[in-house]
């Protein structure tokens, strides 16, 4: 079962973002009082309860005019068209306005759900206003102070309340399913159809004709795979054309669903921004990766552009230094061989386990070669080490003060473990404890 997508939607200022790190729990989105700060729709996975579901923050729409606003103004059409559930958030601080309005003449066009959150209940302004919201004409409202905490669970129950629990997908455990995620027109379709070796995928020139994400049964010696294709939209129109934007939606939704993430990028093109946000949400969900560069068959002097290229990822994706990197060419079929060996190695190796024994000796021998310095006349030390999941592995590690760990060091013990055992590929997570703390 897919997870449902939810949408936060309105006019600059009104606290979208504000509501948004509320429910996700951590502070993602911009938060600042210039109107329009945040420009791209940003994304992230939310819990409540049983439930889960993506949650969109998209950029304030404002009639004033400005060098970005017809960018938001389409990014945020992008987000209501592929959300399942849309939040409508208001202010009642300062009441209805006319940027109020061009947002609900955008929303009345859809027939999707449409929940009004009133904003900023905690202000004594908020009081004249209140009701004049009703006359949006939308069925349902909530009262909310996303600074306060105030109504946010009533909010969540809105949104939850026709969901169904999330479970896993109907496919056995020994089924490895990996995603080909990417920005439009580096070659995904192509290179799902060279791994199928026949023609499954719309193949264009042109970004995002591919309808739809869509899940595609592949056999490798002798060994069962499902191929995640997130290659283009279900929509076409100006909308999608221009913005490539929207291609982190669809991809998200792949990535949460895969054991592992092909991150495909353009060789003619290079690196650019997009490419490291689509990686960066394979990490944050803890997924392991394969970077594939594609059209390789358009470079010229490929031994010397190789070392250039595996120089450059080193460089731009420097969050993503542990993954293997396969160069190849989806159309010619050139070095397509190498992917799956890195695709299945990359998932074996998300799923390692570590004897207890073995990992507290590594530990050991990389605190006493490099003692952590004093702060404040204390010390930190390190008791015990314990793998505590898998997918990614993570790893528990007790001592007498977790303030004490500086990111530096945590580093430091992340390259040792990866020095002591093959965890190419997969992200691993150190979580500190003090002696004593119970695991969450």
């Amino acid at each position: 079962m897919k997870k449902p997508v939810v949408a936060l939607v309105g006019r600059p200022n009104v606290g979208k973002s504000t509501i948004f790190n509320k429910i996700i729990g951590q502070k993602i989105s911009i938060i600042e009082d210039t109107p329009g700060v945040t420009r791209d729709r940003i994304y992230g996975n939310a819990t409540y309860k049983n439930y889960k579901f993506h949650l969109v923050d998209t950029g304030g729409i404002d009639l004033e005019d400005n060098s970005f606003n017809e960018e938001i103004k389409m990014q945020a059409e992008i987000a209501i068209n592929e959300s399942d559930i849309i939040v409508f958030v208001v202010d009642g601080k300062e009441g209805i306005t006319s940027n109020d309005l061009v947002v609900k003449e955008m929303l009345q066009k859809t027939n999707k759900k449409v929940i009004v959150a009133i904003n900023k209940i905690d202000s004594k302004e908020s009081k004249e206003h209140l009701y004049d919201f009703y006359e949006l004409g939308f069925n349902e409202y909530v009262n909310i102070s996303g600074e306060q905490n105030i109504g946010i669970s009533d909010l969540l129950d809105k949104i939850c309340i026709d969901f169904k629990e999330i479970e896993d997908d109907d496919y056995d455990s020994n089924i490895i399913k990996f995603s080909i995620i990417g920005r439009p027109n580096v070659g995904k379709s192509s290179l799902v159809n060279a791994l199928l070796n026949e023609d499954r995928v719309i193949v264009s020139n042109v970004a995002g004709t591919t309808r739809d994400s869509v899940d595609l049964p592949l056999t490798y010696h002798n060994q069962e795979f499902v191929v995640i294709d997130t290659a283009g939209m279900r929509k076409k129109g100006k909308i999608y054309e221009n913005i490539e934007r929207y291609s982190l939606l669809r991809s998200m939704k792949a990535i949460d669903r895969s054991d592992v993430c092909v991150i495909v990028i353009n060789a003619e093109e290079g690196i650019i921004e997009h490419d490291k946000h689509i990686a960066g949400y394979a990490v944050e969900s803890g997924k392991a990766v394969v970077i594939v560069v594609n059209k390789w068959d358009t470079i010229e002097n490929k031994d010397q552009e190789m070392k250039k290229w595996k120089q450059l990822i080193k460089v731009e994706f420097a969050f993503l230094d542990y993954a293997p990197i396969v160069f190849l060419s989806a159309l010619t079929k050139k070095r397509i061989h190498t992917l799956m060996p890195e695709i299945i190695k990359v998932y074996e190796n998300s799923k390692k386990e570590i004897k207890t024994s073995v990992l507290n000796d590594v530990i050991e021998d990389a605190y006493q070669l490099n003692i952590p310095p004093s702060y404040k006349g204390k010390r930190l030390k390190i008791y015990f080490c314990t793998q505590v999941d898998t997918k990614p592995p993570k790893f528990n590690i007790q001592v007498n003060s977790k303030g004490l760990v500086h990111f530096s060091y945590k580093r430091y013990l992340e390259n040792k473990i990866r020095e002591s055992f093959d965890f190419e590929g997969t992200p691993i997570i150190l979580q500190f404890k003090n002696k004593g703390e119970q695991e969450l």
